[in-house]
């Protein structure tokens, strides 16, 4: 009886994904982007370690009950280690550990990947290349406002258009108080609460009024259990729900909503000074959206997010709700929980990942890929010509490499073609004997015709090709 033979899976777990050369060129233009401008706003690049102490991270993740959800983690010698999943508790612990030593404000960007053990969905992944830049130790709303500009040029500087995204804006504070002033004070219903108002694009006013209220069924019969809040409750908060801009109106009506509230108003008197900050720079691609709600544990103030303005297709050619592309705020207790010294704090992060997904799905950026000329291989007694000419190209710092295999002339031009090369070279008996090359240009993705069986018939098909001296060779690569 014969052993059945293990076959290992060749598929990915969800989440995760094999990325090729387009991507990986086009994450490295954004990123090179991305450096200059932070460099041009002052900031420091800094790297942690893609593993903490899960302790020292803390929990943070969204509608998460227990303290290693969403996170992927293991024991070592009796310590718990975990993942990053993002990058600003790490920051929170190199801050700590550094504080005397740091100035203040410190201003610091870093790139680097971080985990998630989430459901993923389009453009979202468990492993991700997220970018963050904070201001560390400033109460100062100017740091904050700085970063809605910042986040804003460097999705220009990646190829949107300013009106292809707009900057949504609110604050912890004003959602806080108005929970404060409705006497809601248990914990799963604030969390119920919090869910309804940030579902209200996707299921109306008429949709959270429900959530807010018994709880809801959608299209498809599944029913979601509401807070349970009374009818003046209900009221108040969809009153709140209803503004929509930041005009000085709606600043005396959210006043009005907060009566004698002072989290409120101090949320209110915070939104004024960014609003003036950003007239200070003309800086107007921005909305207050009272539906950004964001971090319940980890937002203290102002709070952003960058959202898109056009639809993004998934890989079905469906078109989806992609959500934010990057956002942050104001998170003024974190450095604290180690240290226990005051140290506000803002910031802002950037998915690399989810920013490169919507790029290059809308061909926003030209990737200039550098393809090797390729050097065809006729017979193996020319093997000292054919390097004679890979030096020749590569001491100019032209891309070029020998055909590597052991194919026929057919396959080689195949070869080619897949590769996306713009040139091909073939040396046979008349160009060595001559001291002189053959040089093919090829479209980029066109096909090589099946019918090709022997150099003779490829030359007589070829209205793209020529032979020159080997000295001429550079003028003709191009």
């Amino acid at each position: 009886m014969n052993k059945k033979i293990f076959k290992p899976s060749s598929e990915l777990p969800l989440g995760f994904v094999d990325r090729q050369e387009k991507e990986l060129l086009a994450r490295d233009l954004l990123i090179f982007n991305i450096k200059k401008v932070m460099a041009k706003y002052g900031f420091q690049y800094l790297e942690t370690p893609s593993f903490e102490f899960t302790e020292s991270i803390g929990k943070f993740l969204p509608d998460k009950d227990r303290p290693s959800e969403g996170v992927f983690s293991f024991e070592d010698d009796k310590k718990w280690l975990s993942l990053r999943y993002d990058l600003t508790a790490p920051l929170a612990r190199y801050t700590a550990k550094n504080f005397n030593n740091l100035p203040k404000p410190f201003k610091r960007y870093q790139l680097g990947t971080v985990w998630r053990n989430e459901k993923p969905g389009p453009g979202r992944f468990r492993e991700f290349l997220q970018l963050d830049a904070d201001y560390i130790g400033t109460s100062n709303l100017f740091a904050d406002a700085e970063l809605c500009f910042l986040i804003s040029e460097i999705l220009i500087i990646c190829g949107l258009t300013k009106k292809e995204f707009i900057i949504k804006i609110s604050n912890r504070k004003l959602t806080k108080g108005l929970l404060e002033k409705l006497k809601i004070s248990d914990e799963n219903k604030k969390s119920i609460v919090l869910r309804a108002i940030d579902k209200l694009d996707r299921v109306g006013l008429e949709g959270v009024q429900y959530l807010l209220g018994k709880g809801r069924k959608d299209k498809s019969g599944d029913f979601t259990k509401g807070a349970e809040l009374n009818d003046s409750q209900i009221k108040e908060i969809i009153n709140f729900l209803s503004i929509k801009d930041l005009s000085d109106n709606n600043f005396e009506n959210i006043e009005k909503i907060a009566g004698d509230n002072q989290t409120m108003l101090d949320g209110v008197n915070e939104l004024i000074l960014i609003k003036k900050y950003f007239s200070l720079f003309k800086f107007d691609n921005f909305k207050f959206d009272p539906t950004v709600v964001r971090g319940l544990e980890y937002y203290t103030g102002p709070i952003f997010e960058a959202n898109l303005t056009f639809g993004v297709t998934n890989n079905k050619g469906e078109e989806i709700e992609f959500g934010s592309i990057g956002g942050g705020g104001r998170y003024d207790d974190l450095v604290k929980r180690f240290n226990n010294q005051d140290c506000p704090s803002t910031g802002i992060s950037v998915g690399l990942d989810r920013l490169i997904y919507v790029i290059l799905q809308k061909n926003k950026i030209k990737i200039e890929k550098e393809t090797p000329v390729l050097i065809c291989v006729f017979d193996e007694k020319y093997m000292n010509y054919y390097v004679k000419i890979l030096n020749l190209l590569r001491t100019k710092n032209i891309s070029a490499e020998i055909y590597s295999g052991s194919a026929n002339i057919k396959s080689q031009l195949k070869y080619a073609d897949k590769r996306g090369c713009n040139y091909v070279i073939l040396c046979g008996d008349d160009e060595v004997s001559q001291n002189s090359v053959t040089i093919k240009n090829l479209e980029i993705g066109k096909q090589i015709s099946d019918s090709l069986k022997d150099r003779g018939e490829w030359k007589e098909s070829s209205s793209s090709q020529k032979t020159v001296a080997l000295d001429k060779l550079l003028n003709e690569i191009k």
